[in-house]
């Protein structure tokens, strides 16, 4: 039985990477019917409300803006978006407080046809721009929010609410300051990438801990921290002189803020 076609536009501002992607989505993603494609945010916004998509593949550079002014102009608001850009780490890092999807240039087909599945999987809508608002600040090096994809869907998070973060295998269990707790399929070394330097540390390969939310460090062998919330985290030898040195960085910060 033939997958459902899906409706979808490309826009990016190089003719020769539109042409290389539809090349890419006919071979390898057929069920993906290319509707139309743009060169700029004002084809690109007339092109969207026409066709309405379910699919948006954007390019976040354009000539007269950016994939941001795409989205917040379109009137038709019912489709989802993968994100093109170049590689490198810290856009890399932004898509992952923001949980959209992306493709990094030049794109590996691979990488393309498990976007499309992501999206056939999912098709979750509802939350395109709040996700849209935390990858912009994010990409202005504001990072104050985190969207953390649970089996209930989608949660945005502040930064300071987060306690810690715990390792559990393959899920990271999240432990926020109301008490709430959250678990994320994601494993604990994906936090730590973007986390850490943030005023997060990994004490413990099971624990990366906010160092605002340290009541007091017990001296030991490694030693260990206790929580705001009471719970108490093992620091590992291994990490231990980095710990302390970090730990003392922050105190210095907060001392001279």
């Amino acid at each position: 039985m033939a997958k459902d076609k899906i409706r979808a536009v490309i826009v990016d501002d190089e003719k020769k990477s539109i042409l290389t992607l539809e090349k890419l989505l006919e071979k390898y993603c057929p069920q993906v019917e290319i509707s139309g494609t743009a060169m700029n945010v004002d084809q690109a916004v007339k092109l969207i409300d026409d066709l309405e998509p379910e699919l948006l593949f954007l390019d976040i550079t354009m000539p007269d803006g950016d994939g941001f002014d795409v989205i917040q102009r379109v009137d038709h608001r019912s489709f989802e978006v993968i994100f093109i850009t170049a590689s490198n780490q810290y856009a890399i890092e932004a898509f992952e407080f923001s949980a959209l999807h992306y493709l990094l240039k030049p794109i590996n087909y691979k990488e393309l046809i498990a976007a499309v599945e992501r999206f056939e999987k999912l098709r979750k809508g509802g939350m395109l721009h709040e996700q849209v608002d935390v990858l912009r600040q994010s990409l202005n090096n504001k990072h104050e929010k985190i969207i953390l994809p649970t089996a209930e869907g989608l949660n945005i998070i502040e930064l300071d609410r987060i306690i810690r973060c715990e390792a559990d295998g393959n899920y990271t269990h999240f432990f926020l300051k109301d008490k709430k707790r959250m678990i994320v399929s994601k494993t604990l070394n994906n936090f730590d990438k973007f986390l850490s330097g943030l005023h997060f540390f990994r004490v413990h390969n099971k624990h990366l801990i906010n160092m605002k939310y340290i009541r007091r460090y017990v001296r030991g062998k490694a030693g260990i921290v206790i929580m705001e919330d009471g719970s108490q985290v093992d620091v590992s030898e291994s990490r231990k002189k980095d710990f302390l040195k970090k730990l003392k960085e922050y105190a210095s910060e907060i001392s001279n803020m």
